[in-house]
């Protein structure tokens, strides 16, 4: 994973320069989660459309319902020597130092062929301290990102000594309920309720815990492109705090 190094001048990234500084964090829900929102984070984000173009995109996890292909590392660099300090001033971190990986990300999976994994609100992971950003780079019919609560347990975040008691708890609802629909969660019933809503702006990304409960908003009624200048295109990244 790409860690902290503040790029000099002779290797930063052209077309990848950031302006972060316009950060706005707010909260969402009674359980008071964090959101930072940076509207217009790249300074030229047809750059980053066009770099897309040029990437080979596969399917790299089966959670994902759609293909990917990881940001160059020294993109993610140049990024960390910016974002890091700002990382810990956003979400109260003492952590000295970050890592972090990368992707440009098409949802493509038709909602016909979702597993059932995938039509559920899911999680990043239960550490609390890894950061997810989501950098909406589309201007599709697809939205943003939305946040849920599970309704029989009242979670919206996953820690580890949750998870057992969600995961028994979820196995019920299916076994009381059968599988939901094969279709993207929009409003999570009948299980879920949704508690919050990212709008998805062209160039806006939004930074927040990757244990909460979260999914990509998308039309289950709108196409669903493989090609970077006509689909739902994202940079998505986790951060986390480095080891010592």
């Amino acid at each position: 994973m790409a860690t902290t190094p503040i790029p000099s001048a002779n290797s930063a990234c052209p077309g990848w320069v950031i302006a972060p500084q316009s950060a706005v964090v707010s909260h969402f829900s009674s359980q008071n989660h964090r959101l930072v929102t940076v509207d217009g984070l790249l300074e030229t984000p047809h750059h980053a459309i066009s770099q897309a173009i040029l990437q080979n995109f596969a399917k790299i996890t089966p959670q994902y319902p759609g293909i990917r292909a990881p940001l160059d590392p020294a993109v993610c660099a140049q990024w960390l020597g910016e974002l890091a300090p700002l990382l810990s001033q956003w979400f109260g971190s003492g952590a000295p130092r970050w890592e972090m990986q990368a992707w440009f990300s098409l949802v493509t999976t038709p909602p016909a062929q979702l597993a059932p994994i995938q039509r559920l609100p899911h999680v990043d992971g239960t550490d609390p301290e890894q950061i997810a950003m989501m950098l909406y780079l589309h201007r599709t019919g697809h939205g943003g990102t939305a946040f849920f609560r599970h309704r029989a347990t009242g979670l919206e975040a996953l820690t580890a000594a949750d998870y057992p008691r969600y995961a028994a708890a979820l196995q019920a609802d299916v076994a009381r309920t059968g599988l939901p629909p094969a279709a993207y969660a929009a409003d999570g019933a009948p299980h879920f309720e949704r508690t919050h809503v990212v709008p998805g702006t062209f160039n806006s990304a939004v930074f927040y815990r990757g244990n909460i409960l979260h999914s990509g908003v998308i039309d289950n009624h709108a196409p669903l492109s493989a090609d970077p200048r006509e689909g739902r295109l994202t940079i998505n990244a986790f951060f986390r705090p480095a080891a010592a």
